[in-house]
């Protein structure tokens, strides 16, 4: 592990037009290679996509693997960087800047799916303010323990695990800390309702309408993507949702997958195809993921 970081360590050296084809190219080799996590991949855009024909599904699930391969190898410029060089990079869309004000005047919720590029908005997020996300450990402690320097190596941060449960969350953004949340993981049936992505039932955990209305918190959407040719980032904050959550719990989960879903379209390639999005299933339907094609 220590040589692998230390070969991510050299890349951060590299021009982002070269770093970025080297992502490509590998993420084109791991798509051969790599059965499991293609079929995984192929089976959520047929359910998704129906629309596409299979030779254009495999060619977005190409496309998606050469993304998240570019994120990956890109992280280096997220953790050893010079924080001018991320600036230069990262571009504020639409207002220029991030709006720090917007989101610390109040509780808020900043919901970020699974884009690939989702750690380049907590970090440009962490250049400007302090905030709070919710932080899975790693079973390697130097890779988890890099990971969380990176992650904090800006502004403070507040780490939180699964097993710390929602408390510190709420405490955070009752100190007006941004909440960085990613909502759009299938963790099981737990705390979850079976609302439609896609037009699928999806389990989708209720957090982010439960925190919303324990905390008063808004909801500020964030979307980071590649910009074209290799130039950077695009950061994207949209509108804080209108009565969000409201009472109906439900209501207000199926709001937020059908956002998700509209973000997907326009950047499919982008969003993290290989996470088993619809494993869980309602029972007596069966698994989407037993012997996929």
């Amino acid at each position: 592990m220590k040589l692998l970081l230390g070969f991510m360590w050299l890349l951060h050296w590299l021009p982002l037009p070269l770093l970025g084809r080297l992502g490509n190219a590998i993420g084109s080799l791991l798509f051969r290679v790599m059965g499991p996590r293609r079929r995984i991949a192929l089976t959520n855009l047929r359910l998704t996509m129906p629309e596409l024909s299979e030779a254009e599904r495999v060619a977005l699930a190409r496309r998606h693997f050469q993304a998240y391969s570019r994120s990956v190898l890109e992280r280096s410029i997220l953790w050893w960087a010079p924080e001018a060089r991320l600036k230069r990079l990262i571009r504020v869309d639409p207002m220029g800047e991030i709006p720090v004000a917007a989101m610390t005047e109040k509780p808020t919720v900043l919901l970020c799916p699974h884009f690939v590029c989702l750690d380049v908005a907590g970090a440009a997020i962490a250049m400007e303010t302090s905030a709070s996300s919710m932080y899975s450990q790693q079973k390697n402690d130097t890779f988890d323990e890099v990971l969380r320097a990176g992650r904090a190596r800006f502004k403070p941060v507040r780490l939180f695990t699964r097993q710390d449960g929602i408390k510190p969350i709420l405490r955070a953004l009752r100190e007006h800390l941004p909440y960085f949340m990613l909502p759009d993981m299938d963790f099981g049936a737990k705390d979850a309702e079976f609302v439609p992505f896609f037009g699928i039932p999806a389990a989708t955990l209720t957090a982010t309408a439960r925190i919303a209305a324990a905390t008063g918190a808004q909801v500020m959407p964030v979307i980071c993507t590649f910009l074209p040719d290799y130039q950077g980032y695009s950061v994207k904050f949209y509108p804080v949702w209108d009565n969000y959550p409201g009472t109906d719990m439900v209501a207000a989960t199926r709001r937020m997958n059908q956002f998700i879903e509209e973000r997907v379209r326009e950047y499919p390639e982008q969003y993290f195809w290989t996470h088993k999005r619809f494993k869980t299933r309602p029972d007596g339907e069966p698994s989407f993921y037993t012997n996929p094609r």
